[in-house]
């Protein structure tokens, strides 16, 4: 199945470039990029220590990276067997959050997955959109381990401005240390933190299935929203979606690398902005769904302004009020979540105010150029 033709653009140094604050994502600013390290090795009063020392995140200035380059993707989910027998044996408990997005699964380790459970992963992964597996002991591997298990699903996207464990490019941190309350600046002037996007979407083949492992939690709070983006393409009526077709819009990373440069971070490679199809087709289960997102997506190709501004809002809008076709997952120690950024957008919530640590490692697979297929 051949992949529509993707436009790259290459953006020159960006601290010459203007930040765009209409398109300043609360994300970007609900991102740290500092903790009292001390602090989160030793413990402090009220607070232990973090669990996991060696993922803690660190902003190397010296990790420079050149452009990323197009290859062929392998998607092992077309060679799953659909009945799961590897990765869904006797014994193995599956509880369906919402009929069409997100399951909760106990009873297998993904570690010790053959080639053909992870093929079944993948595939169960796209069909459900997004899966909580509980009790793991992935965040026990090693980083090589842990490494080498993603990147059976893809290469391995290097983010441009997170901060990563020393030494690992390669794993995305989400972190916030122990007895951190700046998140109280942001609602100052802010009334929620949910930002929906699919991550890295401006990349000319952005991530197809993801895993992000817990390693510290707050007791309660900090859970996670995920959407299904084809139940929401569902939705629409014959006509809108024959008026979506055809019709592509622009992702941009500029703003997401001057938003770091202005906190301070670093800028691992130059920023690109990609054009992809605003209905995108899954290549195993042949699944359309919604692909723009209000934290990356700029404007639709070929319209004016105000006609792109009123389209994208109505989707954003479609998306986030979709309540009945959203799931949310509450992490618990030893809980890995899967998903394909491909058929969904999630959003982390900031709702817990006693500075406990949150603190969470994703490994990202890149997958195809986003493709359509016709109508």
């Amino acid at each position: 199945m051949a992949p529509s033709a993707v436009e790259t653009i290459t953006v020159p140094e960006v601290t010459a470039l203007k930040l765009a604050a209409t398109h300043k994502g609360q994300y970007k600013e609900l991102a740290p990029t500092k903790f009292d390290k001390d602090s989160e090795i030793q413990g402090r009063e009220g607070f232990q220590a973090a669990k996991y020392p060696h993922y803690l995140p660190t902003w190397n200035p010296e990790q420079k990276y050149p452009p990323l380059t197009p290859f062929e993707h392998v998607e092992h989910g077309k060679d799953a067997d659909p009945s799961f027998p590897n990765l869904l044996p006797d014994g193995v408990n599956v509880t369906h959050l919402t009929p069409t997005i997100g399951t909760e699964v106990k009873g297998i380790q993904l570690s010790t997955l053959t080639s053909a459970g992870k093929d079944e992963l993948a595939r169960f992964v796209a069909e459900r959109k997004v899966v909580a597996f509980r009790d793991q002991d992935f965040a026990g591997l090693s980083i090589d381990k842990a490494l080498e298990f993603g990147g059976y699903f893809g290469r391995h996207h290097i983010h441009p401005t997170s901060g990563s464990p020393e030494g690992f490019p390669e794993i995305h941190l989400v972190h916030r240390g122990a007895g951190d309350n700046s998140v109280d600046q942001f609602f100052a002037n802010r009334t929620s933190s949910v930002a929906w996007h699919s991550d890295v979407s401006y990349e000319q083949q952005p991530p197809g299935t993801t895993f992000l492992y817990i390693l510290d939690k707050p007791e309660t709070g900090g859970d996670t929203l995920f959407v299904d983006a084809v139940e929401a393409y569902n939705r629409l009526s014959p006509l809108f979606r024959e008026r979506l077709h055809g019709l592509k819009a622009t992702h941009s990373g500029i703003e997401q690398v001057n938003a770091a440069a202005a906190r301070g971070s670093i800028k691992r490679r130059e920023p690109v902005v990609n054009e992809h199809p605003i209905i995108r087709t899954h290549p195993v289960t042949g699944e359309k769904a919604i692909y723009v997102n209000p934290q990356f997506t700029r404007d639709i190709v070929g319209l004016k302004k105000e006609e792109s501004d009123t389209l994208l809002k109505f989707l954003y809008d479609h998306l986030a009020y979709g309540a009945d076709f959203q799931a949310r997952v509450k992490w618990a120690e030893g809980t890995v979540v899967v998903w394909d950024n491909r058929v969904t957008q999630h959003s982390a919530l900031i709702d817990w105010k006693n500075g406990q640590r949150r603190h969470l490692a994703r490994i990202t697979p890149q997958a195809e150029r986003p493709f359509e297929t016709p109508l």
